[in-house]
């Protein structure tokens, strides 16, 4: 899978056939002021917009061919585990980097065929061996700091949307850490309605740009959904 993502990221950048997916045709480095060879900063902007789409590119198919390694058990737990975090590191860091594009509109436009990659980094934002609690990690180990981290992003969250933190990337990294953290729990029921209603924002929130602030009612809806997950999670504990 390295080897896979080091070829796609050295290949991918300057994809002739990529860049005219996105519109961009050569420049021409010969005009007044301009040394041959040379690009225009407008230029250079547009080159670093594609190249992060590209990189965007590597890690979703990187990411899909990790998946179905680990489901043929071509990959150890660990392995896999240790990479999977990696990669959904860097996707968290380049998702708003791709200006004017969200993440499912980028996928659509140019018909990625990626169900595995979309799963993991878009609805789950953890590795496999998390969500279902296995691997050589011994992560089940780890429950009683899976509980406190939980309660702390719960209640993170919502003070973020109380002080008015409302912006798509001021809220989405309080979420996607609250679904992490839920996510390493097992002894939550299979249809624990806080972690869909919580997927279901995170959604929400990766369809729209990083600029972009939820409306009055959509905080409103949020902060009581919040709530009421976080009652509804201080219940399951107690069963």
């Amino acid at each position: 899978v390295n080897d896979a993502k080091e070829v796609c990221l050295q290949l991918v950048p300057t994809s002739p056939s990529l860049f005219a997916a996105c519109g961009w045709r050569p420049p021409k480095r010969q005009g007044i002021g301009m040394r041959d060879g040379e690009l225009s900063w407008e230029e250079q902007q547009r080159r670093e917009r594609l190249e992060s789409q590209a990189d965007l590119f590597s890690i979703i198919y990187t990411v899909e061919a990790l998946e179905k390694a680990y489901v043929r058990d071509s990959i150890d737990a660990d392995s896999y585990s240790s990479e999977c975090r990696k990669l959904i590191g860097q996707f968290k860091t380049l998702e708003h980097m791709i200006d004017g594009l969200s993440v499912p509109e980028f996928i659509g436009r140019y018909e990625l065929t990626c169900p595995a990659a979309r799963h993991r980094l878009l609805e789950i934002g953890v590795p496999a061996t998390v969500e279902y609690m296995r691997g050589g990690e011994n992560e089940s180990g780890k429950l009683h700091v899976a509980v406190a981290e939980t309660v702390q992003h719960f209640i993170t969250a919502m003070d973020a949307l109380k002080l008015g933190m409302v912006d798509v990337d001021q809220l989405q990294p309080h979420l996607s850490d609250l679904m992490a953290a839920i996510t390493m729990i097992p002894t939550l029921p299979p249809n624990f309605e806080a972690k869909d209603k919580l997927r279901s924002w995170l959604q929400v929130l990766r369809s729209m740009q990083a600029s972009d602030a939820l409306s009055e009612e959509q905080v409103r809806q949020c902060l009581f959904d919040l709530e009421s997950g976080y009652n509804e999670f201080h219940r399951s504990l107690k069963q």
